[in-house]
């Protein structure tokens, strides 16, 4: 049986499987971790750019923007964006999907996180087309 002790010195470790077709769709069919401390986040989005300029009608603007604010309360947690273990994205319209999966391409360009796209019939606030929940494994 583990120790409080043994456990601060496990650490994280992402094994992600390689050279499948997923890759194309930068998403990734398992990804196992052992050791570290796991984050979860509430679900994200990006209905206003950082200047609080709102991006009602841009998908692309929208999505990239999710990713910067997670980016920033996973910076807040202690963890980085590339440590992003598993990620539900729910979408307004389900053509969105194809250009999600290049700009999350563009994010993480390798590693890719485990995946689902959810299309959803609204959202909270009327002027948002992307949300997106995440967990995270970062070493102790």
């Amino acid at each position: 049986m583990a120790t409080h002790d043994n456990l601060r010195e496990e650490t994280r470790e992402k094994v992600i499987r390689r050279r499948c077709p997923r890759a194309k769709r930068a998403y990734s069919p398992a990804v196992i971790t052992e050791g570290g401390k796991t984050i979860w986040l509430a679900g994200h989005t990006g209905v206003v750019d950082d200047a609080g300029k709102s991006l009602a009608g841009g998908f692309d603007a929208q999505c990239r923007q999710t990713f910067r604010n997670i980016e920033k309360t996973l910076t807040e947690a202690g963890a980085k964006l590339a440590d992003l273990i598993t990620m539900t994205v729910f979408l307004i319209d389900a053509r969105h999907t194809t250009r999600m999966t290049e700009l999350r391409g563009e994010i993480f360009s390798k590693d890719f996180p485990a995946s689902a796209a959810i299309t959803v019939a609204g959202f909270a606030q009327p002027e948002m087309m992307i949300e997106i929940q995440v967990t995270e494994v970062v070493a102790d």
